[in-house]
């Protein structure tokens, strides 16, 4: 491996944890923390709610990380958990109308940084860079 290959893993990796940090900080007023934020905003993209299981693979945390964020999340009336209609063992997460609210205001922060952050970007380098990654990401998929 070359300089470059081992600069784009760790830049890619800061670049990551410093959007996270950042947006955790705005986000923090309303009493998010960066799992609650991001577990809400992975439910808002399935309005038929998500498996537990499911939840946790697109979060990035093990199942009994997850269980406790839900419980804290039940508890603030954001989300509830349903028994499968197919499946009593299974547990369907959806948010709830109390969520709503927000979810617009994490939108409208993390839209206003992502402008604060990209705002000046090309658009042509920013779709090349979209595109780089998403190449990157099927390699890693494939992988196994």
């Amino acid at each position: 491996m070359n300089d470059s290959t081992e600069e784009f893993g760790l830049t890619l990796a800061g670049i990551s944890r410093a959007w996270r940090t950042k947006l955790d900080e705005r986000l923090r007023v309303f009493g998010l923390s960066q799992a609650k934020w991001a577990t809400l905003l992975h439910l808002s993209h399935y309005p038929d709610g998500l498996i537990q299981k499911e939840l946790a693979e697109r979060i990035g945390i093990e199942g009994p990380t997850l269980v406790r964020l839900l419980d804290r999340l039940e508890i603030d009336g954001l989300v509830i958990r349903c028994a499968s209609a197919s499946d009593r063992r299974i547990r369907i997460i959806r948010l709830t109308t109390k969520a709503e609210p927000l979810l617009d205001k994490i939108q409208q922060i993390a839209g206003n940084l992502r402008h604060e952050i990209l705002g000046d970007v090309a658009v042509s380098e920013l779709n090349a860079c979209i595109n780089l990654m998403k190449g990157i990401r099927k390699r890693i998929d494939s992988l196994g």
